[in-house]
């Protein structure tokens, strides 16, 4: 079978006439750099996740680039973020001058690991070279982190915390959407992501109004209430009238997609979980199931499975090959703590193809050439 990994035409066919009157109104009104559907996409998105505010960005990198900035994160501070993850996570406080702090991640789950955190924390009061200022937890694979005990802990260390939410949108916790969790929730519209535009886009959410108002201004070279007016080092942040256009027709569809996304990792979870570790469920909670990965014994184990299911034209993706920790970038500013839960995952974690737009032809298939493979 010709089983695509992620399928955007298909999803595209579907919502056609919706986008193309998105796509067609912005091209007679010209408005192309925050026209008026950015603003309607932000109060849209805003009351879909129930955040008090929603600020769109460029991209969900940008989205934590700004947030940080706002809180005048640099020089001599430490960013707490998970070792598993993309490298956004981390290239954006060693941007601004800070200096992330690397933390494991819950083996099952994938999600930072809370005991793990506060051992890191105290290492880093304890060496006395940083000042612990900021918490990044990052929902990942599409799962929510375990918020009410980094909350927990980032109130007592008095530290700000950002909801790295680039994969989870549409996800939620307790009952609650994600976008409330942290301080500030940082978005991705990546088109790979389950909300995605048809290129790079973000948005940030807060409950303070104060955050909202500093976040445009920042991701709009630092304007005060004119164009002309700079009240500080901003940058071009700003996400363009297209991409919101685009978004709005699929945010048309998105509560249906989640829902398939939900039944496809089911399937998966009943036809593999015999076979190979699936991911456990964060509990009370709700996943976006941006990614589905299994685990495999070991990193040879990885590789012969990888390469059986191309063969059988199933496609397949390793999120994540190297932890950031390992990698050449931040090696020199990592402090030498071991990570072996992270680097244990890298060896062993495959993605198996997850959309909305998978037949149950191709769920079948998917399943039963990974059982075969594994036999």
């Amino acid at each position: 079978m010709n089983i695509p990994f992620l399928d955007l035409k298909a999803q595209q066919r579907r919502i056609e006439p919706e986008l193309r009157r998105r796509l067609e109104a912005v091209l007679a009104h010209c408005q192309f750099v925050l026209g008026p559907e950015v603003a309607e996409l932000e109060t849209a998105l805003a009351a879909f996740c129930g955040a008090a505010h929603c600020v769109s960005v460029s991209s969900g990198t940008d989205a934590l680039q700004i947030a940080m900035m706002a809180e005048g994160i640099g020089a001599n501070d430490a960013v707490f973020l998970p070792s598993f993850t993309y490298t956004a996570t981390a290239e954006v406080p060693l941007l601004l001058g800070a200096t992330p702090v690397f933390v494991d991640v819950d083996p099952r789950t994938f999600q930072i690991d809370p005991a793990h955190l506060q051992a890191r924390i105290a290492d880093v009061r304890a060496a006395g070279r940083l000042r612990p200022r900021a918490l990044i937890g990052v929902d990942l694979f599409g799962q929510p982190a375990d918020w009410p005990s980094l909350s927990a802990i980032a109130a007592r260390e008095n530290l700000f915390t950002i909801d790295d939410c680039a994969q989870s949108f549409g996800a939620s916790l307790a009952g609650q959407k994600l976008g409330r969790a942290a301080d500030a929730t940082a978005v991705s519209f990546f088109p790979s992501k389950p909300f995605g535009a048809y290129g790079d886009g973000g948005a940030l959410f807060t409950e303070s109004a104060e955050r909202a108002a500093l976040y445009r201004s920042l991701r709009t070279h630092g304007e005060g209430t004119t164009r002309y007016e700079v009240l500080r080092t901003g940058m071009n942040g700003r996400l363009d009238t297209l991409q919101a256009a685009v978004l709005l027709a699929k945010l048309t569809v998105f509560p249906e997609e989640l829902a398939i996304r939900e039944r496809i990792a089911s399937i998966y979870d009943r036809r593999l979980g015999n076979v190979v570790t699936i991911p456990a469920r964060v509990p009370d909670s709700a996943s976006a199931w941006a990614i589905y990965s299994i685990l495999l014994p070991d990193a040879a184990s990885r590789d012969r499975v990888q390469a059986a299911l191309k063969v059988s034209g199933v496609p397949t993706a390793i999120y994540y090959p190297r932890p950031l920790h390992r990698q050449p970038a931040y090696a020199e500013h990592h402090d030498g703590a071991a990570l072996p839960v992270s680097e244990d995952l890298a060896g062993r974690i495959l993605a198996l193809p997850l959309h909305p737009d998978l037949s149950n032809e191709a769920i079948d298939f998917i399943c039963d050439s990974v059982v075969t493979t594994l036999k």
